[in-house]
């Protein structure tokens, strides 16, 4: 057990305020988060200062400090650089990729082009130092085209690309061969569905798997979404998530081209 400073707020404001002391180097990564019946109780590195305070108040509707015990973590998983060395030649280790994307159990990683011929190793490498990734995939071009996609190559794994992704308390069906997504927007998501107004349309023009629409819904019951992509298999992945996260009766998901859609049916209805 170890006795820390803590932020305690209620669970629904949970992830936004675990990002918001991150942001603010304030998070004590040795300690874990623990659960207090309707609370979490986030463990600090030091006592917040009043300018820590001050975007508290500017962040958080609800939240209380003070001092509690907590759990200590389970030991980090070894390092990337750590489990790689020895498998690839010395001056090549600097290489080795430091921002990995994950969405759900896939890791997405881009290759340097002097580790291409080690792009394997550096995939069981991944799965070794980052035990809940069952398939790790390579970019290989750029994001393009209409449906707004890049190609992705298994380089170690089951080689299964689609995955469940949890993100503010919702769940994400996803391919991300077939469906645009990514993870680095988890914050805009959270900042657009903070500033909805619980009777607002919204017209959400190139929705994906509705990372904005769900959001939004789960958070406004009063809103009205409608959700348009021309991709049909991300309108698929949409109409899954929509019922796995219990919203059907806020979003509407359309299969189309954003133009025509709102020319035919959406003209004027929306207020963001």
């Amino acid at each position: 057990m170890g006795e820390s400073p803590c932020l305690r707020v209620p669970k629904a404001l949970g992830e936004k305020a675990i990002h918001l002391v991150q942001r603010l180097g304030l998070s004590n990564q040795e300690l874990r988060v623990q659960s207090l019946q309707a609370f979490l109780c986030i463990p600090l590195i030091r006592k917040p200062l009043p300018k820590d305070i001050k975007e508290f108040e500017k962040g958080l509707s609800a939240f209380e400090v003070s001092t509690c015990r907590f759990l200590e973590r389970a030991k980090r998983s070894p390092k990337l650089a750590n489990v790689i060395e020895g498998k690839l030649p010395p001056h090549l280790l600097a290489g080795l990729p430091h921002s990995i994307d994950f969405i759900g159990y896939l890791a997405i990683v881009e290759i340097p082009p002097d580790l291409e011929i080690y792009r394997e190793v550096v995939g069981e490498a991944i799965l070794k130092t980052h035990k809940r990734v069952h398939t790790v995939l390579a970019k290989s071009s750029a994001v393009a085209g209409v449906y707004r996609l890049r190609e992705l190559k298994t380089i170690a794994g089951i080689g299964k690309t689609e995955t469940v992704h949890r993100e503010h308390g919702c769940l994400f069906h996803v391919d991300p061969t077939k469906a645009y997504f990514s993870p680095r927007l988890s914050h805009e998501h959270d900042r657009v569905a903070s500033q909805i107004r619980n009777d607002e349309t919204i017209i959400d023009m190139f929705a994906g798997v509705g990372p904005f629409s769900i959001l939004i819904a789960k958070r406004h019951e009063g809103a009205k979404v409608h959700a348009v992509d021309v991709n049909p298999d991300a309108v698929g992945y949409l109409k899954k998530n929509i019922e796995a996260n219990h919203v059907g009766e806020i979003v509407t998901p359309f299969l189309g081209d954003i133009r025509q859609i709102v020319k035919k049916e959406m003209l004027g209805i929306a207020d963001r």
